[in-house]
């Protein structure tokens, strides 16, 4: 089992700690200004997205193309009825002598990113309370 440790620093702050990063995250003000750190879902919006990236890039680079000006454009709709997302897309910018023949394939490596494999099949989620004093449940059926 992997571990994440979600911390409180003060105000809105919500922090995660994990193998040795501390990631910060905190919501807007309420005056519409933003905090002091991503939000957590533009967070998640991000890990999409750099997850993406690591593909694209070392498809690049194992080809030893150009990635000078090489970027993704990570876009989001909503389903304003629902509130939720209704569409991800994911632009993948080339330099101008990207060659044509590699364009489905780095569209393919960009779709090898695990954070959107979850999303396709997600995992089941599981939340509950437990008192500080009180020992940690045994994970029903997962890795150690």
């Amino acid at each position: 089992m992997h571990e994440m440790e979600i911390v409180f620093p003060g105000g809105k702050r919500v922090d995660a700690l994990y193998k040795g990063f501390r990631v910060e995250t905190d919501q807007k003000r309420p005056d519409g200004s933003p905090g002091s750190a991503i939000e957590p879902f533009d967070l998640f919006i991000a890990s999409i997205g750099t997850c993406a990236g690591i593909y694209v890039l070392s498809f690049c680079k194992r080809r030893k193309l150009n990635t000078e000006g090489l970027k993704l454009i990570v876009r989001r709709t909503v389903d304003r009825e629902r509130r939720m997302l209704s569409e991800i897309s994911i632009e993948i910018i080339v330099p101008d002598d990207f060659p044509d023949r590699y364009k489905q394939a780095v569209i393919n490596a960009a779709n090898l990113c695990a954070v959107k494999k979850h999303m396709e099949e997600p995992p089941r989620f599981r939340t509950y309370v437990r008192k500080i004093s009180e020992p940690e449940p045994e994970p029903a059926g997962e890795e150690k």
